[in-house]
């Protein structure tokens, strides 16, 4: 049989996305011209002219150990070879031993279980339904700014417009003020965010909650991280009135952190719902709701079946990102490396009067712009600007927000103290005249 061929060039590429992707799949194109890439290896990327990139986004966060790791590679070939698909219909050791792994890593003293998806949107949803199905309840609470994920479920929860399409989504969800000491409507007082949450209950609900959905740090949104307190007294709250803690851990999990594997562990709290994807698989589909056994098991009533969700193929991956986590040390080397870099951030604050706020939490950074520093308005032409500087100068990063002004930092794990100082001297020619 003749081997399927690839048209390389640049132009047959962009033609065909052009001509044969649905408008949907067209939009999510950040850069004016498009970036085409044609090999990774670890935390660089080549695109099909062979030009070379650090890549600060992690292909949106789901790049943890590194593109091409042999690890991951070696554990996925294996499987494939063996079987490429068996579905949870039938048994099949590998998933059954990645799920022993994953629940390794929860907080011991709770009898955790597993449900495997193909994405984290599906997760999100599942996790929806569970805390429905668990409390008996349905209105949920959710933050502003929040991003959850595209299908209708997941789209309903996030606080974004940008991500909401024109059409009835899911009622009974409940959209609160962000705790955001920049940029939210109460500055640095979480007291008042946490008042917000008993208006809510007593203005927009029954009284009786299925949950409450927050990304320890918000993602998409900016890396906006709850502050200390929130999440304890949040979860305390809504469990009294009935519901359940869902935490979104899709970007922030799996040690990106630096100080812990899962971002809640730093807020003294134990949801009863987690919800992983993205680095669970190092680039490969699958995605996870890690629940309370007593939580989890309020769905045994009803089919509940995603294709892929178990897949032997993605769950090898998963199993050797763990393994690639542990050995090569890369919770640890998110601190020591995301510090390194939160400190060039810091200099360009200090430096470029553009640059309003600089968040982030060991390999979850940002930079958000602005025209002026008092009035903090969004600086989204400069952000284009600067964003398009810095592909020119060897970088890869996400612009993003709800107003396009935030320049995010998600970089593979494996990233090293030598490729920061370059990013530091790529940044700082994509600031010129800032």
């Amino acid at each position: 049989m003749s081997p399927i061929s690839t048209d390389w060039s640049t132009e047959a590429i962009v033609a065909r996305r052009e001509k044969y992707y649905a408008a949907s799949q067209r939009a999510f194109v950040p850069y004016k011209t498009p970036l085409i890439f044609a090999k990774g290896d670890r935390q660089y990327l080549w695109d099909e002219k062979g030009r070379k990139y650090i890549d600060l986004l992690g292909m949106n966060v789901c790049i943890s150990v590194g593109h091409n790791h042999p690890t991951v590679t070696r554990a996925v070939t294996e499987q494939i070879n063996q079987l490429q698909h068996c579905t949870t219909m039938f048994y099949h050791p590998v998933p059954a031993h990645f799920a022993e792994e994953l629940v390794a890593r929860m907080p011991a003293g709770h009898d955790w279980v597993v449900h495997f998806t193909n994405s984290g949107t599906e997760a999100i949803d599942l996790a929806l339904v569970m805390a429905q199905m668990f409390t008996g309840n349905i209105d949920m609470l959710a933050l502003r700014n929040a991003y959850h994920g595209a299908t209708i479920g997941a789209q309903s929860l996030t606080g974004i417009s940008g991500f909401r399409h024109d059409i009835p989504l899911l009622g009974g969800i409940h959209h609160m003020a962000n705790p955001d000491p920049y940029r939210g409507v109460f500055g640095e007082d979480t007291a008042a965010y946490l008042a917000e949450i008993d208006r809510t209950i007593q203005y927009s609900t029954s009284g009786k909650l299925a949950g409450f959905i927050v990304e320890p740090i918000q993602g998409y949104g900016g890396i906006v991280e709850t502050p200390p307190g929130y999440l304890k007294a949040a979860a305390e709250t809504v469990r009294a009135r009935g519901g359940v803690l869902i935490v979104d851990e899709v970007q922030s999990g799996f040690g990106r952190t630096g100080d812990n594997f899962w971002a809640f562990e730093g807020h003294a709290i134990v949801p009863e719902i987690v919800v992983m994807a993205k680095g669970i698989g190092n680039g490969f589909p699958l995605g996870a709701v890690v629940a309370e056994r007593h939580v989890a098991e309020m769905l045994a009533g009803k089919f509940s079946f995603h294709t892929y969700g178990a897949s032997p193929m993605s769950c090898a991956a998963g199993r050797a990102v763990l393994q690639v986590i542990d050995e090569e040390k890369l919770q640890q080397n998110s601190k020591k490396v995301g510090a390194s870099l939160r400190k060039v951030l810091d200099r360009l604050h200090q430096k470029h009067e553009i640059v309003g706020a600089v968040r982030g939490h060991g390999l979850m950074l940002a930079i958000e712009l602005v025209t002026d520093r008092k009035s903090k308005t969004p600086a989204a032409k400069e952000t284009a600007d600067v964003f398009e500087r810095s592909r020119d100068n060897g970088l890869v990063m996400s612009k993003s927000g709800a107003n396009r002004n935030i320049l995010r930092m998600v970089p593979p794990m494996c990233i090293t103290e030598a490729d920061v100082a370059q990013v530091e001297d790529a940044l700082e020619r994509s600031f010129a005249g800032y």
